[in-house]
C-alpha cells in the first residue's frame, strides 16, 4: 500500500517536514503563546554560507531537510500577524516563508451569531461553549507548494493532527504573497 507521501514531490515532502517539526517545535511550548514567523531556506545553502553555525546545528551531515525554518524577531505593534504579513517581502534567497498562530474557532452553525463590534465579538467567543483553541501551523514555497498543520486543543496529540495543503486558504494566501516579487510594497 501507497502512502500518500509518496505522491508528494521533494519540495512539498520537505515542506511538510518542515511544518510538522516547528508544529511539534511549538506544541513543547505549550499553549497560549504569541505568533511566530520563519523565514525557510535552503539547508544546503545555508551549510554553505554559514559552515559554523551548519555544523553547530548539525547540518553539515548530509542528512538534514531540505528547509531550515529561521525564527524572526516580531515586532508587531498591536498588528496581527496576518496585518503584519501584508508588510513583509522576503529576499530571493528564502525559499518559503512559515507562520504559527493560536486562534479560537466556533463551529459553522455558530458563526452568523458573531456581533459586528469587535470588542462584543472576541468577548462573545471567548464565553462559547462550543469554541475551539487551535494552533495552526502553515508553510509555503516560492514554488507553489503549501502545507497546513492545526493541532486542536482538545485533542492534544500528535495522532490527531489534521494536515492539508489548502486547510487555512486566507493565511497560506498571505504567506504567498509575502514571497511575491512583484508585489507593491508602499
Amino acid at each position: 500500500m501507497m502512502s500518500a507521501d509518496s505522491d508528494l514531490t521533494a519540495d512539498a515532502l520537505g515542506l511538510r517536514m518542515v511544518t510538522v517539526e516547528v508544529e511539534q517545535h511549538a506544541s513543547h511550548a505549550g499553549w497560549d503563546q504569541p505568533s511566530r514567523l520563519f523565514a525557510l531556506v535552503p539547508t544546503t545553502e545555508l551549510a554553505a554560507a554559514e559552515p559554523e553555525l551548519a555544523a553547530e546545528l548539525g547540518l553539515s551531515d548530509g542528512f538534514s531537510d531540505p528547509y531550515t525554518p529561521v525564527e524572526q524577531e516580531l515586532d508587531n505593534h498591536g498588528q496581527s500577524l496576518e496585518e503584519m504579513l501584508a508588510t513583509i517581502m522576503w529576499p530571493p534567497e528564502v525559499a518559503g516563508a512559515l507562520a504559527v498562530v493560536e486562534r479560537i474557532v466556533l463551529p459553522p452553525e455558530a458563526e452568523d451569531t458573531v456581533p459586528d463590534d469587535g470588542d462584543l465579538a472576541a468577548s462573545y467567543v471567548a464565553q462559547h461553549d462550543r469554541r475551539e483553541d487551535v494552533r495552526i501551523v502553515v508553510g509555503v514555497l516560492r514554488t507553489g507548494e503549501a502545507h497546513c498543520v492545526i493541532r486542536l486543543r482538545s485533542h492534544d496529540s500528535e495522532d490527531a493532527l489534521i494536515h492539508g495543503p489548502d486547510v487555512v486558504p486566507a493565511l497560506v494566501e498571505a504567506l504567498r504573497e509575502t514571497l511575491d516579487t512583484d508585489k507593491d510594497m508602499m
